[in-house]
């Protein structure tokens, strides 16, 4: 009987696990949410426990589906940028730190001081949630918790050390590392100044490792199982739609506008990311912190669920009766809008409905996503890839069509960061695959 590989997107609002047969297609899949705690306003923290507890979840209900198929590997996907404390077994010493955090805000001066030349080898946006300024303020404001502290670890890293105990945790891969604000873009390494700016020594800062290199054995169901490093979650959403040159947008709880073939240059806090991807290259992102999120909200404040929101907004038309609304209710890393921007609907008058509103939100978080994409220049024509559980309505990939002037064609993977996970788990165990990819036909802006 052949095997199946399981990829596990560990996402800011739950835990997608998908099961990849060898012949590509997808054989099982499932999810389990969980909520970000916010200790305080402009906090974003989330137990370590909570997410293995959300993958024992997901598993459990999965494994059933396999029909008795063994697993072969185990990948793993996660959120960016984020920062956990571990002991030497890899235990977390507190909540992590999650990139919509703004607490370190004040010590992104740290980072605007710097030589201009160790700044611009960052080649990043400046902002407080990365792993560098939080790092920062940890030592500032929890000296203690530093000082027990065996390794900073991104998200991803940090729940593999539940499944792998007494395998070495101090690790990473480049993807992600690359993400933290502590890494020479154009050296490919640590970088020693971003690291003093921090005010943490060398040693707490992870190995990196190759993506798909095993890191250990895990026990799941009853079976032994390898599990491979993994990566971050927006290049592995590209490696599973094999996106190679123009524009991908993937739409969640942010939304992320992605071209690959980028190549490294110094750059003093530009506007857009530059990352590594999880082979041997590099994109470019723009990214916004609100998107599906904003959505999330909207629904709540109208009293009703995210696929009736969407489904009320359809019953406006374009334009929505002259209603704008502004998604950035946890503020921007800059770019389209700042930190101390926030969300609001404007244009409202005596005729304006429910269904206008709904409107005015799915035109407001696209038209930043176009706005996004602009900040990324001129690029090759042909359909963007839209990738993501928020591009699953209709609606959304025509305004977003409409939006960038662009078809879109839609890849109806339910997590492209799980099945990005699952292929690099088939590089580890020496079961390469390639996953169906199906877009649906592309969506034409109207005129």
């Amino acid at each position: 009987m052949s095997g199946v590989l399981l990829g596990a997107d560990l996402g800011t609002s739950g835990l997608k696990l998908v099961a990849l047969g060898e012949d590509g297609g997808t054989v099982a899949e499932t999810e389990a949410g969980y909520a970000v705690d916010i200790p305080r306003e402009g906090w974003a923290e989330c137990a370590v426990g909570t997410w293995r507890a959300a993958f024992d979840d997901a598993l459990a209900r999965l494994l059933p589906a396999l029909g008795g198929r063994p697993v072969a590997g185990l990948g793993l996907s996660g959120q960016m940028h984020g920062t956990v404390l571990v002991d030497d077994a890899g235990a977390a010493l507190a909540p992590a730190v999650l990139w919509p955090d703004r607490r370190a805000a004040a010590e992104v001066a740290r980072w605007r001081a710097l030589p201009a030349d160790d700044r611009a080898a960052l080649a990043n946006p400046l902002v407080p949630g990365m792993t560098g300024p939080v790092l920062a303020w940890l030592a500032a404001h929890r000296p203690e918790l530093v000082g027990r502290a065996a390794a900073v670890l991104l998200p991803k890293d940090a729940f593999r050390a539940t499944l792998l105990p007494g395998a070495d945790p101090r690790g990473t891969d480049r993807s992600d590392a690359s993400a933290t604000l502590l890494w020479d873009v154009v050296a490919d390494g640590w970088s020693d100044a971003a690291r003093a700016a921090s005010g943490v020594p060398a040693d707490l800062l992870p190995a990196v490792r190759p993506s798909a290199e095993v890191a250990g054995t895990a026990v799941l169901g009853g079976a032994e199982v390898p599990v491979v490093v993994g990566g971050g979650d927006t290049p592995l959403a590209l490696l599973a739609a094999g996106t190679s040159g123009g524009l991908q947008v993937n739409l969640g709880t942010g939304a992320q506008v992605l071209q690959p073939g980028w190549v490294p240059a110094p750059a003093d806090d530009p506007p857009v990311h530059g990352y590594a991807d999880a082979d041997r290259g590099w994109y470019a992102m723009a990214a916004l912190q609100n998107g599906g999120s904003a959505w999330t909200w909207v629904a709540g404040v109208l009293g009703v669920g995210s696929a009736e929101l969407l489904e009320l907004a359809a019953t406006s038309p374009p334009g929505a009766g002259g209603a704008v609304f502004r998604p950035f209710l946890t503020g921007e890393r800059g770019g389209v809008a700042g930190p101390g921007d926030r969300a609001g609907w404007s244009g409202l008058g005596a005729g304006t409905t429910r269904a206008d509103l709904a409107r005015a939100a799915v035109e407001g978080v696209l038209a930043a996503v176009a706005a996004a994409a602009g900040l990324l220049g001129e690029v090759p024509g042909g359909p963007v890839v839209l990738t993501g559980g928020g591009g699953r309505s209709p609606l959304v990939r025509q305004v977003l069509a409409d939006s960038l002037g662009r078809p879109v064609a839609y890849l109806p993977l339910r997590s492209a960061s799980a099945v990005g996970a699952a292929v690099l788990a088939g590089r580890g165990v020496g079961l390469p695959v390639e996953p169906r990819r199906a877009p649906e036909p592309p969506v034409t802006p109207r005129a």
